[in-house]
């Protein structure tokens, strides 16, 4: 049986990343999908709704695909944060975070086009963070990772330095937990593994 081409919904570089680390190159083909249309007060909710709206906008343009969309949020003393809006955003959220633990959600949804299957579920990790000097804070933010992260950090790059501690899936952290996808894709017939011989 021939495989439905792997389409990742997403922009980001470090979820293809992943991706390809365990054999899977992904067709890349972000959604623009406006995330302002969703409102929710409940993380896990908000990311499944977010990561569903990504991949089944994308989805209508493949007729024999995997579509995964994605979507994360960090969540620290109960307030939902995604990607801070600017540089002064993301100082003072990490003057909040430092020395703190948040949980990171990370909504997946995967749209199977060849059998029209969607599946929605979510991850949640555990993440303790250094208390982190305001030096360390300004550098950080002067490199324009934050501004470019949920729970402005990215546990893959410069931001890893300032993680003190990981309680569950790490791969959830960078943005795709590749334990769910693997249940994810087994739910809907497949074998992750076999795309290492369709490559």
């Amino acid at each position: 049986m021939t495989l439905p081409q792997f389409v990742l919904a997403s922009a980001s570089p470090a979820r293809k990343r992943l991706l390809q680390t365990i054999g899977i190159d992904p067709i890349v083909r972000p959604s623009d999908f406006d995330e302002s249309t969703i409102s929710q007060e409940h993380p896990d909710l908000l990311v499944e709704q977010l990561a569903k709206c990504k991949a089944e906008k994308v989805a209508t343009d493949f007729a024999d695909a995997i579509v995964t969309g994605c979507d994360s949020v960090l969540v620290i003393r109960g307030e939902i944060q995604g990607k801070p809006a600017n540089t002064e955003e993301a100082i003072a959220r990490w003057q909040q975070m430092r020395g703190s633990t948040g949980f990171l959600y990370t909504g997946h949804a995967t749209v199977d086009t060849r059998q029209q299957k969607t599946l929605v579920r979510h991850q949640i990790t555990q993440v303790t963070f250094a208390n982190v000097s305001d030096r360390q804070i300004e550098a950080y933010v002067a490199t324009g990772e934050p501004l470019k992260c949920a729970g402005s950090f990215a546990l893959e790059g410069k931001g890893g330095l300032f993680v003190e501690k990981i309680a569950g899936c790490h791969t959830n952290v960078i943005g795709l937990s590749l334990p769910l996808l693997r249940e994810m894709l087994q739910e809907l017939g497949y074998d992750p593994t076999d795309y290492w011989q369709s490559a």
